[in-house]
């Protein structure tokens, strides 16, 4: 008996180990996919608990939010994608004014 542990993998077909890298790849992304969804949620609850302070800090729930709204737009929506984007840059350019 031997402490080194053994490389199972090495004795498998390509196939095996294809599938196995993949299993594995898979279940990082979903770990991955779950921890941001709970940081998410938590960065949104923290939205929703602090009241704004002034225009630049509602302005940056707004692009938030729009920014979800954009990303749930099917691509062939290009009218309110437009006028998403149309209104992220008014809040830049308003900000870079001091008037957000």
């Amino acid at each position: 008996m031997t402490d080194k542990p053994l490389d199972l993998d090495s004795h498998r077909g390509m196939a095996a180990q294809k599938a196995t890298d993949i299993r594995r790849a898979l279940a990082e992304v979903e770990s991955h996919a779950r921890e941001l969804r709970d940081r998410q949620t938590a960065f949104e609850s923290s939205l929703l608990s602090v009241a704004a302070t002034s225009w630049p800090e509602a302005a940056a729930k707004a692009r938030y939010v729009l920014d979800l709204y954009a990303s749930s737009l099917p691509p062939e929506d290009t009218r309110h994608r437009d006028l998403v984007t149309a209104i992220l840059e008014d809040f830049a350019r308003l900000s870079e004014q001091g008037g957000a």
